[in-house]
């Protein structure tokens, strides 16, 4: 039996949007349900640091942030700095922190012996957080893949990780499941099955040519992108299981998986066809398998033999298996159709989807006056509001993110913060941006219209 529980929304903010205030005015955090939570995320690649520390062993993303200048031991350091960073979020008014479990760091072969002090890292985060009645909400993969069983087996490319996988989530489940309920198991499971092995613009960088984005070392950008999606659905799917037969029982936990989505719309009347195509492949792609059982029509017919298929069981082991779908919003994108793609002898994702994407640019944000920011987290808290009273069944709301973290595209070159981070102080002080100020202001009952000159007033004030 099919059973959606929940749909958590996780909103990040990457570029500037116009947003209209009109219909927000006198909203306050009152206004949604008790239930609902309002938080905000990291991830532990991304602000751990103490990468050689405690039985740690490397992971993908190591010698990638290495090579944009970015220094994973250190990264901002809340793997000693944890009981500093929670208070602060406690002092903001955060209701629930989303986090993800460092893989190696927890098992540090992939697979075999915990490592103790990785587990009593975590163990102390979680309960470093309740004590503030902050609710944890755990990530298992957020793209740091141990580097070992990369060079076993190529990772994501092999069905072997399915199980390393699961064994994984079943260390997770068991040690820390008796407090944390929910769970989410691949960050962008879509995104992440085109940038590193279509694009080749993420950890582990696998393209070919005329596809990729950079000059990868290996990788075939018509197959790959299928396969490593193919294979992070059957470890969702059968981590999924294992908790549901062993844990759900007693720990009462939700499991999802996280998307990325943005807003599609046609560049004109014509394209409107291709609009629904594109949300197909991006959405469709792992949205269709976990409702239906098998992939989009349209997939299976513009990629053809490319694109794996389910075995009957498979499809069954699949179809229902989430209880929330987490939702990643980043930009807008208008969509031009371009069918003279197929007609290619060789094609890549992008190709098969017969579209264009034309996306809005990406835009740094490391001003501590941070007052573009502010109105978009207005506008689109408003339209949850919005939905909410509507009938949507959303369950929360988090930003990306709680601090700036070393990016995957640029290192600490971007500040998508709520709290800026001095990467130049050796203590790596955090301070509040006027978003920081009005996010709490709005967890503590404030107007979400709270002035932006008294919001920027307050950051000159640290």
């Amino acid at each position: 039996m099919l059973r959606v529980n929940v749909c958590l929304l996780f909103v990040f903010y990457l570029v500037y949007t116009t947003v209209g205030l009109s219909s927000v005015e006198g909203l306050r955090r009152e206004d949604f349900p008790p239930s609902f939570v309002f938080g905000a995320a990291t991830s532990a690649a991304q602000v751990e640091g103490a990468a050689k520390e405690d039985g740690r062993t490397p992971s993908i993303l190591d010698s990638a942030f290495a090579a944009i200048g970015a220094d994973p031991e250190v990264a901002c350091d809340q793997y000693h700095k944890y009981k500093e960073d929670v208070q602060l979020m406690a002092d903001t008014g955060m209701e629930a922190y989303k986090f993800s479990i460092s893989w190696p760091r927890l098992i540090p072969n992939g697979r075999g012996p915990v490592n103790p002090k990785g587990l009593q890292y975590y163990n102390n985060l979680i309960n470093e957080l309740i004590s503030h009645g902050i609710q944890p909400h755990i990530t298992l993969f957020h793209n740091d893949l141990p580097l070992a069983l990369q060079d076993e087996y190529g990772g994501w490319l092999s069905r072997k990780i399915v199980e390393d996988f699961t064994a994984y989530a079943d260390v997770c489940f068991r040690e820390f499941g008796d407090r944390v309920l929910y769970w989410s198991t691949v960050n962008e499971a879509n995104m992440l099955s085109i940038g590193a092995y279509d694009q080749g613009i993420m950890a582990p960088y696998r393209c070919s040519p005329p596809f990729g984005l950079r000059n990868c070392s290996g990788g075939n950008s018509t197959t790959e992108p299928y396969i490593a999606a193919h294979n992070m659905m059957l470890a969702h799917a059968t981590t999924v299981r294992l908790y549901r037969n062993k844990y759900q029982n007693k720990q009462r936990g939700f499991v999802g998986i996280i998307i990325f989505t943005f807003a599609v719309v046609a560049e004109s009347k014509e394209d409107e066809v291709a609009v629904q195509r594109v949300n197909d492949f991006y959405l469709g792609w792992f949205l269709d398998p976990l409702m239906f059982g098998d992939y989009p029509e349209i997939m299976k017919k513009n990629a053809g033999s490319r694109l794996p298929s389910f075995t009957d069981d498979e499809s069954k082991l699949v179809k229902g298996s989430l209880d929330f779908i987490g939702i990643i919003y980043y930009v807008d994108a208008t969509i031009k159709d371009n069918p003279d793609s197929l007609k290619k002898q060789l094609r890549d994702f992008n190709a098969d989807t017969a579209a264009t994407m034309l996306s809005l640019p990406i835009l740094r944000n490391s001003s501590l006056e941070d007052t573009s920011r502010i109105e978009y987290l207005q506008g689109h808290i408003g339209g949850v509001l919005e939905a909410l009273r509507n009938g949507s069944n959303t369950r929360g709301y988090f930003v990306w993110s709680f601090m700036d973290t070393l990016e995957f595209f640029g290192g600490n070159m971007f500040g998508y913060g709520l709290y800026y981070v001095d990467f130049d102080d050796s203590n790596l002080q955090r301070y509040p941006k006027s978003s920081a100020i009005w996010y709490s202001n709005f967890l503590k009952g404030g107007d979400i219209t709270t002035s932006l000159d008294a919001v920027t007033t307050d950051v000159a004030k640290f």
